[in-house]
Parts: C-alpha cells; sequence; structure tokens
C-alpha cells in the first residue's frame, strides 16, 4: 500500500494521518502545490509541483504510476487539483478518498470515497438508508475537542498568506480563492470589531419576528467563498438563489408569511447583503416582508419557522433536527425524499411537510458509522483522534463501510442536469469562480 496525500486543511493534520499509517508499516507520500503547503509538510515524503494547473493531470499520472501509489487522499474534493485527482485515480484503478469538515458537527470530520455532495457514493435510497441505520448504535454527541477560533484562524491565515508572500516559489499554482487574502483578512477587522452589536441587535429582531406569532421561512446565507457552494450548485453567485426563492415566495407563499435571510457567522462582509437583499425584495414587491438578520442564534429562529431553504449548507441537518420542513437548492447529500421537500420550490411555500425523524436518526447514524469520525483539525488531542481512526479505515478499507458505498455517484446525474461543472476540463472552462478581487454580485 502506498498512500499519496495532496493538500489537506492548513495546519497539520495531513501529516498526523500519514504519521499514523507509517506507524502501521503503510509507505506515504506527499505532493505539496503551494507555499502553503510546504509550511505544514516538508519532510523526506514530499515532492513540490510547481507546474501548470493544466498539466498537472499528466504529471500526477507519471508520479503515481512511477511510485506504485494505490490510494490519493486529498482534503476538499472540487479544488480543482483534486477533481483531476479523482479522475486520474479513477483511470489508473487507485482508491480516492476525500476528508473534509463533518456532517454531524461539532467534533466530527468526514472521509468518504471520492467526493462529496455530487460526488458523494453515500447512497440516497431512504429505504436502504432506513434498514441500515436503525440497526447502528447511538451517536456520542458529546462535544469533546472544542477550541477558540484563533486556532483556526492562526492556521489559515498563515497558509494563505504564505501563498501570497511566496508566490514565486510555486509559479504555476492557482488560488483556488474567490477574494484574494489582502482583502479577505482586512475586510474582516471591522466585522469582528462590532461582533458583539450586531449579536445584540439581531438578537431583538429575532425575539421581533418570533414575537408576532407569524409564520416566517429562513435562509441561512453561506460563505460566498465556499468552494461547495461554488462547485456543487447551479449559482455563480448566492445573490441568483436569493432572487430565485424571493420571487417564488412573492408569488405563492402566505400573504402573512415573511423571508428572512441569515448572515452567515463568519461572513467577511464584501458582499453588500443587505443591499443586495433590498434590491431584490422591491423588485418583486415584497419588500416589506423579506428581513435581513445579522448575528443572533440560528437554532433559535429555525425551531420557531415554518420552513427552511439552503444552496447546500450544513445548516440544513440542523434544520432538520429541528423537525422544520427544509427546501435545498443545489446538491446536498441529505436531500432525500422523506427529510427535505422534494416538491418544485414554488409548491414549498405551502405543501412542504416535516422530516420523518425516524429516517433522519437512521441517516445520522449510517453517517457516523461510515463516513464520519470523532476529532477535529484544530487542537492535538482531536487531531491525533481522527487521524488514528482514518488510518485504520485507510488499512482495512472500510471506509463508507457498512452500507454507504455505492457503485456511482447517485446524485450526479442530478448535478449535471443542473449545469454544474462535475469534470476537470469543465472546471477548468469555468476558472470565473475561482479568485476575485472584488465581490461579484450579478447587480
Amino acid at each position: 500500500m502506498v498512500v499519496l496525500f495532496l493538500q489537506g486543511p492548513p495546519g497539520v493534520f495531513a501529516r498526523t494521518i500519514a504519521d499514523r499509517l507509517e506507524k502501521r508499516g503503510v509507505q506515504t507520500l506527499r505532493v505539496n502545490l503551494s507555499a502553503g503547503d510546504w509550511l505544514g509538510w516538508h519532510d523526506r515524503r514530499c515532492t513540490s509541483y510547481r507546474g501548470r494547473l493544466d498539466n498537472w493531470p499528466k504529471w500526477l499520472r507519471d508520479y503515481c504510476g512511477h511510485n506504485k501509489v494505490t490510494h490519493i487522499v486529498y482534503y476538499a474534493d472540487r479544488v480543482p487539483y483534486h477533481v483531476a485527482a479523482a479522475e486520474v485515480g479513477a483511470d489508473m484503478g487507485l482508491v480516492c478518498l476525500a476528508f473534509e469538515n463533518g456532517y454531524l458537527r461539532p467534533d466530527w470530520l468526514t472521509l468518504e470515497h471520492r467526493g462529496m455532495s455530487a460526488h458523494s457514493l453515500f447512497p440516497e435510497d431512504a429505504d436502504l438508508i432506513r434498514r441500515s441505520g436503525e440497526t447502528l448504535p447511538e451517536i456520542d454527541r458529546q462535544p469533546l475537542y472544542k477550541y477558540p477560533f484563533i486556532n483556526e484562524a492562526v492556521n489559515e491565515v498563515s497558509y494563505n498568506m504564505a501563498n501570497v508572500i511566496f508566490a514565486w516559489a510555486f509559479p504555476g499554482y492557482v488560488r483556488d480563492k474567490l477574494y484574494h487574502p489582502f482583502i479577505d483578512y482586512l475586510s474582516n477587522i471591522p466585522r469582528f470589531a462590532m461582533a458583539r452589536r450586531r449579536n445584540r441587535h439581531a438578537h431583538h429582531v429575532i425575539d421581533d419576528i418570533i414575537a408576532t406569532g407569524l409564520p416566517y421561512y429562513v435562509f441561512p446565507l453561506q460563505l460566498q467563498s465556499d468552494y461547495q457552494l461554488r462547485y456543487n450548485s447551479q449559482y455563480d453567485h448566492i445573490a441568483e438563489a436569493a432572487e430565485e426563492v424571493t420571487r417564488s415566495f412573492a408569488l405563492h407563499a402566505p400573504s402573512s408569511a415573511r423571508l428572512v435571510f441569515k448572515v452567515h457567522p463568519l461572513d467577511n462582509g464584501m458582499e453588500p447583503w443587505s443591499r443586495i437583499l433590498r434590491t431584490i425584495a422591491k423588485k418583486h414587491g415584497v419588500k416589506k416582508r423579506v428581513l435581513l438578520v445579522d448575528g443572533g442564534n440560528l437554532a433559535r429562529l429555525l425551531g420557531h419557522a415554518a420552513g427552511s431553504l439552503t444552496i447546500n449548507s450544513t445548516t440544513g441537518l440542523h434544520a432538520l433536527r429541528a423537525d422544520c420542513p427544509t427546501k435545498v437548492l443545489g446538491i446536498a447529500l441529505y436531500d432525500i425524499e422523506g427529510l427535505t421537500c422534494q416538491k418544485p420550490l414554488d409548491e414549498f411555500w405551502r405543501g412542504a411537510s416535516a422530516p420523518d425523524k425516524n429516517l433522519l436518526e437512521a441517516l445520522e447514524r449510517l453517517l457516523a458509522a461510515s463516513i464520519q469520525v470523532k476529532g477535529c483539525f484544530f487542537t492535538r488531542e482531536g487531531r491525533e483522534a481522527a487521524a488514528e481512526l482514518m488510518a485504520e479505515r485507510i488499512i482495512d478499507g472500510t471506509v463508507n463501510l457498512p452500507d454507504a458505498l455505492c457503485e456511482a455517484p447517485p446524485r450526479l446525474e442530478k448535478a449535471r442536469s443542473r449545469g454544474i461543472a462535475t469534470t476537470f476540463s469543465e472546471q477548468i472552462k469555468t476558472r470565473g469562480k475561482m479568485e476575485r478581487w472584488t465581490h461579484v454580485w450579478p447587480g
């Protein structure tokens, strides 16, 4: 067994998995694509690729053949380098594994075959999930690996600033970032400074929304920079989804209902959401019925909502746990009949039903048993616990087991039918979804 690691999350987590594999006699390799990669891992196992993105698939194929690679492991499966790696691996008969933040947060990480969302091999058949999940043990939901945000921020900033400052060392590297790091981090300073004031105001707004007793629907906004949003949905910008939802709401929702958009807690402020949503609401004649909440408690807002909408965020799972009818607009693993609304958007407002609690429990048990591991990226204890479990599953070949390994991605055709780029060549043609210096709201 020879396991090749590509990019991991900022920090040393990928190297920690590799060290656990080496202790069990497995040979591990690493290809560094950027200065940030090198910063986190640069020992004898590492090779640097400094070529162009379009030459990467051929180089990787030659490298894997020469080194007798059997497994390729990567973080963030839709990063263009990893999209190419999955295709090269499939052609060569290699095992390709993707890891990410977990579905059952906090304290869980994902490790699954091939990729996530549209490319996940996790089943979407409700009957299969129900049968498999009901025999599995209850989930350990006790938080074990809490960490301050500064732990994550230091790793993130160090990684991305190294890629900017030492870009000359990897001249062919293409950053898959929507915003330039300088602009991104500077824009966060006023957001952090005003966080407490925003939260106080948001709590009052949420209290007022609930106190009226009128029905409302919640649309928690994702980060515009979220690669899962950019590569697992049909939208180039969240504003497109917001307008689609607002138009439908104006035409089909109960006249007393309101539509509440909630800003992501880590939003950098570069997307002028207040102006965007005010413009859209005015256009569709519902300016007084569309609200924006920036801060506060999402769980409380969901707990009293008539329904929830998401593109493909894991907040959809939080909504389901709150027994809230939920509509998924993009591609999400949990978009399953019996859990989320499968009707057209126009019918959601008056015809959505609450999720099947037994099916939700079965889904989460199957997730925990097959593609989730307990741990985290940003504390030593959490990192070592997750790395040990991931190494064990890689060696034993139990990733996606039991009962969660389909032969082909069951959501892929749905993604293609919506015009979502699913291959490396298609992604290269949509390079506009990569780094921008300013916000990209179409309006």
